[in-house]
């Protein structure tokens, strides 16, 4: 009786968290400037509510808990209305319920349909358990970003939810869904000018993936914040006595850097936290004296502040004149504050910090009348990436990062010779610009003038750069273009130039194939394109055909003579197996089912691998994209063969991984004492001196006993640099090596580094 009181009281219980979750939503909505359709809301949750019954998550909460909060996110932090709000209360019904599109379409009309109806198709985060379906699912998702906009958003919205809430989940789960995070939802945010959402996803992904890290820089900025409130007050207080001359309404914000920021940086830079100058900026947001003059209040607030601080001549950036291609606007001025020290200060309306919070939902906020926003150039994003999704790629993983070169790209505004202005990312060549205006200028592209300047095809192009594409009917398309071209569009279409010219170049070298079997009295069969494509060192017999038809390969006697010698025995072949060795002889050989010790091995993805010494030596490879070492955050992943690889988390391979193949990830644990050595690189910088190396070496060899492996090192104009290659036990003996090495004097940095 008492175990079924306590039962009712749990659900009692739930149903108040449940409603006053709802009735939070309802406030929230209440309080923005879109229409009040509170019914429409109302009824959605009840039945969202209805459909998820009896449902728990995975923390143990009911599930309907989780539509409400990605709701609240939507109408609180998109700035959305009651149709987005209503499909955030709906999204899993459909997957995870019984109902239909239909269902909701009768209930609810069509546009909350088909807003669900792409949040389903979508659903589960974009990527499958093959690279095959990965792609397809990412291919919807932009494909139904282009039906409307509110899909991807409210998408956004779900999966900060679960960044959330993703302690409840097991490791090996953490690490794929903050992989994915930010391989792609991340940027994706950032391209929606969703600024605050994606620097959430960002921080929530490094503190799952790297929580030592993380709490490091957390108790540092919570350590230095006394002394940062001190220099803003000290900075601003000039500021605000000038705008209060200007009669502007303001306030003025401290701007903190990310953690994930600060450690981009120090990973980069190879810095320490101490020598992150940039931690701290200052945002202005003031209200225009009337809408007109809101570009003019920001030139003269610049004008203002150049008055009381020395700004830096190289860094203003104008995202006023020419707002970023996500809404983005804001004056962007770096000025020396008094203590000698770089700050920089973002200038912009209240339009406009709202559009840089909200992103391209904040349109909704002012347009006439709530309706549809203008998003020409979103339009344009789009339809870039549209034409990329018409011609198919091969491979998942390529595809994902030819799309996520626009997405992570920074922009520049280029001219044509009209006067016409185009934006492009940073780091664009003439040859992206060329394909920009048109593919057929792009294909017979041969060069430019910059500033009526002749340059080349791979000339980086500059903001303000006035470009005219210079074409050649001789010209055609060359492989080594894939080297230099940075735009999705310029290296879709280079790749769909080549791979049809390859088409072309195959069925012709099949045929003189054909031709030469059939004129030598060869039997033309797999194993005799075998021997033929090995003699010439490819590794397809597509390869081998594409060879032949350019006039690469030319076939004659050698070619015959190879199919007149005895073939070799087999015995080699079969001893290699059965040892199970993979040696450079044998390296794309598999290995016999007695042979591999890991392919016996049942691997559990759930459990967290132990790395011990043992299974270092005989089962795990240690990725030689990264180097890992014990002590190192690292995940294993499970390849095609069965075997365990270890990278770092923070390895772009392993984030690769993470977000196409989550599947196969495993957590790790190291479980070592000391017995194996691994080899480090350590970098390190100072002044130049008489008896410096010898110094650094007697550190190294005597003091600590570690055996060096190779060195490099040199000088230049009075700077010492270079890298040491060490065998060491584990990340404890590298923290002990550079902090030794940082007390001889006239050494400034130290820094582990990849080879």
């Amino acid at each position: 009786m008492d175990e079924q009181l306590s039962l009712k009281e749990k659900e009692q219980a739930e149903e108040v968290m449940i409603q006053q979750a709802f009735d939070h939503l309802i406030d929230t909505y209440l309080h923005t400037k879109h229409r009040k359709r509170v019914e429409i809301i109302t009824k959605a949750f009840n039945f969202a509510n209805q459909a998820h019954k009896g449902v728990k998550r995975r923390s143990g909460e009911p599930y309907i808990m989780h539509p409400i909060a990605v709701a609240q996110i939507v109408c609180e932090e998109i700035g959305l209305g009651s149709t987005s709000i209503c499909c955030a209360l709906l999204h899993d019904v459909v997957e995870d319920t019984d109902y239909t599109v239909e269902d909701i379409e009768n209930i609810f009309g069509p546009k909350v349909a088909q807003i669900v109806d792409g949040l389903t198709k979508i659903s589960g985060g974009i990527f499958g358990d093959r690279a095959s379906a990965q792609a397809e699912n990412f291919k919807k998702l932009l494909l139904t970003m282009s039906d409307d906009i509110r899909v991807i958003l409210i998408k956004i919205a779900d999966r900060l939810h679960n960044m959330r809430t993703l302690g409840s989940m097991l490791p090996n789960k953490q690490y794929k869904i903050a992989g994915e995070t930010l391989y792609i939802y991340a940027p994706l945010a950032n391209r929606l000018g969703l600024n605050k959402i994606k620097t959430e996803l960002e921080n929530l992904s490094f503190k799952y993936e790297h929580p030592d890290e993380y709490k490091t820089i957390e108790d540092k900025l919570a350590a230095t914040a006394a002394e940062r409130d001190q220099v803003f007050r000290e900075f601003t207080a000039p500021i605000r006595e000038q705008l209060d001359k200007m009669g502007l309404k303001y306030h003025i914000l401290a701007r903190v850097k990310s953690i994930y920021s600060i450690w981009k940086k120090m990973e980069t830079k190879h810095v320490p936290f101490e020598e992150v100058y940039d931690v701290l900026a200052v945002r202005i947001i003031f209200t225009p004296r009337n809408m007109d003059e809101e570009l003019n209040d920001c030139f003269d607030i610049y004008v203002a502040l150049t008055k009381i601080y020395k700004p830096h001549p190289d860094r203003l950036r104008d995202w006023v004149s020419h707002p970023k291609s996500n809404g983005y606007q804001a004056l962007h001025v770096t000025l020396m504050a008094n203590n000698g020290q770089w700050i920089e200060v973002q200038i912009r309306s209240e339009r406009m910090d709202d559009v840089a919070e909200q992103g391209f939902a904040a349109h909704w906020k002012y347009k006439e009348g709530g309706g549809s926003e203008d998003q020409g150039e979103l339009d344009k994003w789009l339809r870039t990436i549209k034409e990329i999704l018409d011609d198919p790629q091969p491979d998942a993983i390529d595809f994902l990062d030819t799309i996520k070169l626009n997405l992570f790209a920074s922009e520049i505004f280029v001219f044509t010779p009209k006067g016409d202005l185009k934006t492009m990312p940073q780091n664009a060549t003439v040859l992206d610009f060329a394909f920009s205006l048109h593919t057929d200028l792009g294909t017979h592209c041969i060069g430019a003038k910059v500033n009526h300047k002749l340059v080349p095809l791979s000339h980086k192009l500059q903001s303000g750069d006035q470009v005219e594409v210079l074409t050649s009917k001789a010209q055609r398309v060359q492989p080594e273009w894939l080297n230099f071209v940075t735009t999705a569009r310029a290296r879709a279409k280079i790749d769909f130039y080549l791979r049809r010219e390859a088409k072309a170049f195959q069925k012709k070298g099949e045929a003189a194939l054909a031709d030469f079997f059939d004129g030598s009295g060869i039997m033309l069969d797999d194993a005799a394109l075998d021997k033929l494509t090995h003699l010439h060192g490819f590794h397809t017999h597509d390869e081998l055909f594409v060879a032949i038809g350019n006039g690469k390969v030319v076939l004659g006697d050698a070619d015959r003579d190879a199919f007149r010698e005895k073939q070799s025995k087999n015995w080699k072949k079969l001893l290699s197996f059965s040892f199970g060795k993979d040696n450079k002889e044998n390296k794309d050989a598999k290995p016999a089912e007695d042979s591999a010790p890991v392919t016996d091995k049942k691997i559990n993805t759930k459990e967290i691998l132990k790395l011990t010494e043992e299974a270092i030596s005989k089962d795990y490879v240690m990725a030689p994209c990264c180097h890992p070492i014990p002590g190192d955050a690292v995940l294993g992943y499970i390849d095609e063969n069965n075997r365990v690889i270890i990278h770092k988390r923070q390895c772009p391979v392993a984030v690769k991984l993470k977000s196409s193949y989550g599947n196969r990830i495993i957590a790790t644990q190291w479980d070592t004492h000391k017995e194996l050595s691994f080899v480090v690189t350590i970098y390190i910088q100072g002044i130049d001196c008489v008896g410096l190396l010898n110094e650094v070496t007697q550190v190294i060899s005597r003091q600590l006993g570690v055996n060096i492996r190779h060195l490099d090192i040199g000088t230049n104009d009075g700077i010492f640099e270079g890298k040491i290659q060490l065998y060491v036990h584990d990340v404890d003996d590298v923290r002990t090596i550079c902090n030794n090495l940082k007390q001889i004097q006239n050494i400034k940095q130290v820094t582990r580094v990849e080879d």
